[in-house]
């Protein structure tokens, strides 16, 4: 099965208009699918932006053809509920073409509620409660629950024609073995091949092989290599910081100081940098001898338009032609 290329979606960089003219752009440059981001902060006051990413997804699934997913933490801003209900909405628009994928969250976001944030473990006990209960809500049940969550006589009453996998989201090996008892498929992010290989690695060995796999790939491509580090160091130089500061930082501000004297070089494990498009494409292939079925592209910098025309036309065919 030849692997997917999708295309990523930025909230913290872009309006959300022009994300809906990328989305167009990419399908008709070749792209397979679509990952919406979904936050309400971005990752830094360089950036601009943080657009609804739900309403955003019913435009998008209505103005092209391509499947969509997300990336969504459900259990804090978001009651599970809500959740499902969204989920269930854009499916019955859009039957077959969209798949959640849910996460633990980061303070970034879910602060906002002013509940105290808490510890991993916590979280993901949480995210197993919630990814129970949008299953039972997405398949018609009345649903109560009293836990780490709590719902009392909850019902989605508009349901899509079969309900979509839940995938999770991962960054280690840890949360990979965590969710996969649950998880329909795992969604992580790009990292040097070893590492990857053993968070992809813990998934299956709980899951099994038959559940999918996609990765988010971080990239900066320009057309010199020096615009290719200054945009990944602009743009995305949070990704040098660890997840246990990454998941807990609050503000934009926070993130713009902790990352100060970042140099582009700290970028190098999780953005794939270079101005050479077979750089990208073998990245890609490795991938694919990894087995994983969909990798959506993040383009850090801010020219997106060139880039999806670009990787269209040079990326996207080395890769299928193998």
């Amino acid at each position: 099965m030849t692997m997917e290329i999708g295309y990523h979606a930025s909230h913290e960089q872009f309006a959300p208009s022009r994300l809906l003219r990328l989305a167009r752009q990419a399908e008709d440059a070749g792209f397979d699918a679509v990952l919406s981001s979904d936050h309400l902060f971005p990752w830094s006051e360089r950036q601009d932006q943080a657009g609804f990413a739900w309403a955003w997804l019913g435009a998008a699934l209505a103005t092209t053809t391509l499947p969509y997913g997300v990336v969504t933490a459900p259990g804090d801003r978001y009651h599970p509920a809500v959740i499902a209900q969204s989920i269930a909405t854009l499916l019955e628009m859009a039957p077959g073409r969209f798949i959640p994928a849910l996460g633990s969250g980061q303070a970034l976001n879910e602060h906002v509620t002013g509940r105290r944030w808490p510890t991993k473990d916590v979280r993901n006990a949480r995210l197993a409660e919630c990814a129970d209960v949008i299953r039972r809500l997405l398949a018609g049940e009345t649903v109560d629950h009293d836990g780490l969550v709590r719902l009392r006589a909850a019902r989605v009453y508009t349901l899509p024609s079969a309900p979509p996998p839940l995938f999770a989201a991962a960054l280690s090996p840890e949360t990979a073995r965590a969710v996969a008892w649950w998880a329909d498929g795992l969604i992580t992010v790009n990292a040097p091949r070893q590492k990857l290989r053993a968070v992809i690695g813990a998934f299956r060995e709980t899951a099994g092989r038959a559940k999918p796999v996609h990765v988010q790939m971080h990239l900066s491509w320009a057309r010199s290599d020096d615009e290719v580090r200054a945009q990944a160091l602009d743009q995305w130089r949070a990704n040098a910081l660890p997840p246990s500061l990454n998941e807990e930082l609050e503000v934009p501000a926070q993130f713009d100081a902790a990352t100060v004297h970042v140099p582009a070089e700290a970028l190098e494990d999780s953005i794939v940098m270079s101005s050479e498009a077979a750089r990208h494409a073998e990245v890609l292939a490795e991938y694919a001898q990894l087995g994983v079925e969909r990798v959506y592209l993040h383009q850090v910098g801010v020219d997106q338009e060139e880039f999806v025309d670009a990787f269209g036309a040079d990326v996207l065919p080395q890769v299928r032609a193998g």
